[in-house]
């Protein structure tokens, strides 16, 4: 498996309590990163069956390994007078 074969989920952090961390690649509330207002957070699973925790999700976008590249490196997501490492 790869990063590749992951799928992403954007979602408000208000919902973040319904997240299983058994059932996604993060270990807990304190690995999710979030965007620079945190008002959003960024959890992933394997591709195939939707996690349940993530079924209940009502503010989730579903974004594939090349997408989530593209939005985590816009504006909304970091600093631009940052640099990505």
């Amino acid at each position: 498996m790869s990063k590749h074969d992951n799928r992403y989920v954007i979602f408000d952090v208000t919902e973040l309590n319904k997240i299983d961390f058994n059932q996604v690649l993060e270990t807990s509330i304190d690995t999710v990163i979030y965007n620079l207002a945190e008002t959003k957070t960024v959890v992933k699973y394997v591709f195939g069956d939707m996690p349940s925790s993530i079924q209940t999700l009502t503010t989730k976008e579903l974004y594939s390994y090349s997408e989530i590249q593209n939005i985590l490196t816009g504006s909304e997501w970091r600093d631009p007078n940052v640099g990505l490492d």
